[in-house]
């Protein structure tokens, strides 16, 4: 007697289409495949849309979600190939939000009428106490032909040839410790910005203010090199940090000037809640993704331009140098 192997199981026709029920049976199956990566997107966007609901009480874990806040639009990728191969439409409506939440804060929006208007540019730029080459890195920055330069990490040995390279365009300058401003215009009223949290020594000094006469009036510069930040098993350890940026936001709070800019390595974004202080005094710097730091793979922009009754209308990152951080561009409208 010859067997017919075409007849299937009994789940399948004589065609081998299946029957009714079973298209019925497996979408439960496929909606608990989608249940994973849809709370995942469902928390990603969350936390983008209210990251300061994450408390800062252990190891500093909401300053550590700010400052890589950015890198949740990865997960908008990630879970639209998951939801494709699991055929989840849930997945893909709640990751929806998610994309608008992240294009909202970092995806900017085009001037009408081309790039905004602005007056002048700085450049603030951690040169690092062990770059080789300071002219190299001088002839970077002036690519950008800024009016203002702060500069951080300045040792004695470097600093002659930074003053050097710096002179023709830039006659006016000012050093205090390892922080210097070059300048375009003509600077006055310098002195030392103190910035030095409880318990480092006399010698910590990483911050000046001056006043910088420009033809659109004078102008307020602070800059400041705050204290770094470590992560380890604990988390974000940022208290000189920290403290540091609220003497900064004090000074700034007492500055008499009309008009301020803040150059820094302020050693967080301006999303980190732990540089408040500053940041809630001044104007909101631009949505980009011009991250400055490390220098060798970005994840993140720890150097900033910020300012008050001036507007900071465009943030670029400048070719690498000899330093671990990027050079960071800033066009103000004053």
């Amino acid at each position: 007697m010859e067997s017919d192997t075409r007849r299937g199981t009994p789940e399948t026709q004589a065609h081998g289409r299946p029957v009714a029920g079973v298209d019925a049976r497996t979408r439960p199956a496929r909606r608990r495949r989608g249940r994973v990566p849809a709370v995942l997107a469902a928390a990603a966007a969350c936390l983008l849309a209210f990251p300061g609901a994450v408390p800062n009480t252990f190891g500093r874990l909401g300053s550590l979600l700010e400052t890589f806040l950015p890198w949740l639009g990865l997960v908008v990728p990630v879970l639209l190939v998951v939801a494709r191969a699991r055929r989840s439409a849930v997945v893909l409506l709640v990751l929806l939000p998610v994309a608008c939440l992240w294009l909202g804060r970092y995806g900017g929006a085009p001037a009408a009428g081309g790039a905004p208007a602005y007056d002048i540019t700085v450049v603030q730029h951690n040169v690092s106490d062990e770059n080789s080459d300071p002219e190299g890195t001088v002839r970077t920055l002036r690519d950008a032909r800024p009016q203002l330069i702060a500069l951080q990490e300045l040792t004695p040995a470097a600093l002659p040839a930074y003053r050097a390279a710096l002179a023709p365009g830039h006659p006016h300058h000012a050093v205090h410790g390892t922080v210097g401003l070059w300048s375009a215009y003509p600077l006055r009223d310098v002195r030392p910005l103190d910035i030095r949290p409880p318990g480092f020594g006399a010698d910590w000094n990483r911050g000046l203010r001056a006043t910088a006469v420009t033809p659109y009036g004078e102008v307020a510069v602070l800059v400041a090199h705050l204290p770094s930040v470590r992560i380890g098993p604990t988390g974000l350890r940022s208290g000189p940090r920290d403290a540091g940026a609220a003497l900064l936001g004090g000074a700034i709070a007492a500055e008499p000037a009309g008009r301020v800019i803040v150059l820094g390595d302020l050693n967080g974004t301006v999303e980190d809640r732990g540089l408040a202080p500053v940041t809630d005094r001044l104007g909101p710097a631009p949505a980009t993704l011009a991250f400055s730091w490390p220098a060798a793979l970005p994840l993140a922009r720890i150097d900033q331009v910020l300012a008050r009754t001036a507007t900071v209308v465009g943030i670029s990152t400048l070719p690498r140098t000899g330093s671990d951080h990027l050079p960071v561009a800033a066009r103000i409208r004053m």
